[in-house]
């Protein structure tokens, strides 16, 4: 992908995720929503080096990964307005939705627990000899959880096609990172389980590609897993209704000024930058059409609400 390529896919999940707001604002999405303003570039880069048929598991923060991986922007509308959408029939919402058809497998709301669903993705690919890889997103607070562990070192024992990407935006819910651990990068941990750490710009796209794509072909030539740290910065709070009265002052505004989006138009000439402006306005008519289409989406019949239900 070229720069206006991803400056259009990066463009499309902050776009929408800020329309999820103003939706959300207006009482049309139930519930929390988490998102990932800042990160675009860490599922943009990621989903780049991937074929049809390798997997993606994500945290609740994970709207841009889904996006990047080509989910429908109308479903994922629909979805979290608690519509009968086709990806989860609106029991999903914001946090659980998922997409086989896209191979995403899916997020969940306990933190880490992506890691142990994806090792089995990954084993999976093994057994059937796929040539599947399964990729894995976590925050940088999910490496201090037991499930993590026990996932990154059975699929190093077993040589699994897993690559965890930790997306370490500093802070993990409301601490900073730094207070929570005593090594300098999260990626620093992965000797420990004999497998490859790599920390990369999480604002750069093609960084994140690249080492993707080391860890990727490594897994998929049954060398096993890698940990790829991609750092970032949030720009929202941990979760809608977070007031971030714990950052400090000008940490917000300093950020914004570093994150992906802004990045490309810092760098841009006026060619270039008129191109991504009519980018923008292509991406907000795709934004509207896609609210449109969900909101013409009906709402599940009541009468289905046992079903997908386990007793």
């Amino acid at each position: 992908m070229g720069l206006p390529d991803d400056y259009r896919s990066m463009a499309r999940i902050r776009r929408f995720e800020e329309r999820l707001t103003a939706l959300k604002d207006g009482g049309e999405i139930p519930g929390s929503i988490h998102l990932c303003n800042g990160q675009e570039a860490i599922p943009v880069g990621a989903c780049r080096t991937l074929r049809d048929g390798d997997y993606v598991t994500a945290t609740y923060r994970g709207h841009g990964w889904a996006i990047a991986r080509g989910v429908d922007l109308a479903g994922l509308f629909a979805e979290m307005m608690g519509r009968d959408s086709a990806l989860c029939g609106g029991r999903a919402a914001s946090p659980y939705l998922s997409d086989p058809s896209r191979w995403f497998v899916g997020e969940n709301s306990i933190v880490g627990a992506g890691v142990p669903v994806a090792a089995g993705a990954a084993l999976t690919a093994q057994r059937t000899g796929s040539g599947a890889v399964s990729v894995v997103s976590i925050g940088d607070g999910a490496m201090n959880q037991g499930n993590v562990h026990e996932a990154i070192n059975m699929a190093a024992v077993l040589d699994l096609p897993l690559v965890v990407v930790v997306e370490n935006n500093v802070y993990s819910e409301m601490s900073r990172i730094e207070d929570m651990v005593r090594v300098r990068q999260l990626a620093e941990r992965a000797p420990g389980y004999g497998v490859p750490g790599r920390v990369v710009d999480g604002n750069d796209p093609d960084a994140v590609a690249v080492a993707v794509d080391e860890a990727v072909a490594r897994a998929r030539e049954g060398s096993g897993p890698s940990i790829v740290e991609a750092m970032a910065e949030r720009l929202v709070g941990h979760y809608s209704g977070d007031a971030q009265h714990y950052r400090p002052a000008g940490e917000i505004a300093a950020a914004r000024q570093r994150e992906p989006l802004a990045r490309i138009r810092q760098a841009a000439d006026a060619a270039l930058t008129a191109a991504l402006d009519a980018i923008d306005a292509e991406v907000d008519a795709e934004i509207e059409a896609a609210v449109a289409a969900a909101r013409a989406t009906p709402l599940p019949d009541p009468a289905t609400v046992k079903e997908h239900v386990h007793v």
